[in-house]
């Protein structure tokens, strides 16, 4: 039987005293370099044991592969040896049934460890050897807390700082950094919104983001529209559900704001176009609709931190708030943004065309051309004239020691201007 044993820094020494044993009685101790020194010292007065190196795995799984089954192997590895750990490849080359494993804390137990914070709902991504990309992927889900295992060629902490940026989480996203875990020159790091990196990091760390409400802003100091993601609150159970900075810069364009009268954001999710609509025209009287529950108190948060006022913010279907009365000076919209309606967007556009103002328009952001084929025919009937766009936007992103251009997923606006 081959035991693979998980150590900490203070292996042999550290380790609980029945794995211990396993190594005082193994005929072979297979071992990184890191911990011969240590291991030497402890087994001096236990006999002489023929130590193998474990620095390379395929030569490690040859060897064991050759020793006879009756002797007693240990191997000593980092951590869980089954987490991105040696204990895939021996799978792999000796099969489960020559192996028994005992595996130690991982870095990302140790890392949110020294944190303090629980990490039953982390998730995690490895940059080790891959496309910082699935780094941009896992960030466009908005986790609550991600760990990122960092590779010092491709995808190291300055990478994750970059991609953290770029994605505009930056501000509502805490960065924590942790190098050496275990050792006794670990440290651990909390990196602010545009801080930089010590010059001195390890460069075989973990990095930690852990989303957190982002900080009321100044409205006076925020941009005039086109305002990062993280600014916005969103709804816990669908983060990342939101009109991403380019669509809504794209959306507030078609829409041709007036000065004055009423705009109408129906399907408004955490009301970020409406919003930043209102700081364009702040003479606008904006109605927004979200039939998700949560929906009106976040809209009117998210109106706070903007240092706006809607007019009125209605948590219910937007086809049943069409059907009963509005509230006053509210029924006759001369801007209409359709983001919702599901099954019944058809009906619903239907209705809002019989209440918008002579010279009104409707912009409808779709995904598919299938949702186009539906809804341009029901405004082409209804006379009004009709434009559509598609918009395709990247974001740069790191990669190695430069740049590159990731699409996000486009967009189709539908356009309807009623005559005067």
């Amino acid at each position: 039987m081959i035991d693979v044993i998980g150590t900490d820094a203070g292996a042999p020494a550290s380790l609980p005293s029945a794995q211990q044993a396993l190594i005082r009685a193994a005929d072979h101790i297979a071992a990184p370099q890191r911990l011969r020194p240590a291991l030497h010292q402890w087994l001096a007065d236990h006999g002489p044991k023929q130590l193998i190196s474990s620095d390379e795995p395929r030569t490690l799984a040859e060897t064991l592969h050759d020793l006879p089954e009756q002797d007693a192997v240990v191997v000593l590895a980092s951590g869980d040896p089954l987490w991105f750990g040696i204990g895939r490849s021996l799978l792999e080359r000796l099969g489960s049934s020559r192996l028994r494993f005992h595996p130690a804390p991982t870095s990302l137990q140790l890392a949110f460890a020294r944190i303090g914070r629980p990490w039953q709902d982390a998730s995690w991504v490895s940059l080790h050897g891959r496309d910082p990309e699935v780094l941009a992927s896992a960030l466009q889900k908005r986790p609550a807390a991600l760990a990122v295992l960092t590779d010092p060629q491709r995808g190291g902490a300055e990478t994750v700082q970059r991609m953290l940026r770029s994605s505009g989480l930056e501000a509502s996203t805490r960065l924590w950094l942790c190098e050496n875990l275990g050792h006794a020159d670990e440290r651990v790091h909390q990196i602010s919104p545009g801080m930089a990196l010590p010059k001195d990091l390890h460069p075989l760390l973990i990095a930690l983001l852990i989303a957190e409400e982002p900080s009321l802003p100044d409205p006076q100091r925020l941009p005039l529209f086109g305002l990062d993601d993280g600014v916005y609150l969103q709804h816990a159970d669908h983060p990342g559900l939101m009109t991403k900075r380019e669509a809504r810069i794209q959306l507030l364009a078609d829409l041709n704001l007036p000065e004055q009268g009423v705009l109408w954001d129906l399907g408004a999710g955490t009301g970020s176009v409406g919003l930043e609509a209102l700081r364009l025209r702040p003479q606008l009287k904006l109605l927004a609709v979200e039939r998700r529950a949560g929906g009106a108190a976040l809209i009117q948060a998210n109106a706070e931190r903007l240092g706006v006022a809607p007019t009125a913010v209605v948590e219910m279907d937007a086809g049943e708030l069409l059907s009963a009365s509005l509230p006053e000076g509210l029924g006759c919209p001369d801007r209409v943004l359709l983001g919702g309606g599901g099954a019944s967007r058809t009906e619903l556009l239907r209705a809002v065309l019989e209440r918008l103002a002579p010279g009104g328009t409707v912009v409808i952001p779709l995904v598919t051309l299938e949702a186009v084929a539906m809804l341009r025919p029901v405004l082409e009937q209804a006379g009004l004239g009709v434009q559509l766009n598609q918009l395709q936007a990247w974001r740069g992103q790191p990669l190695s020691d430069g740049t590159r251009l990731a699409p996000m997923n486009p967009i189709l606006s539908l356009k309807g201007t009623k005559s005067s």
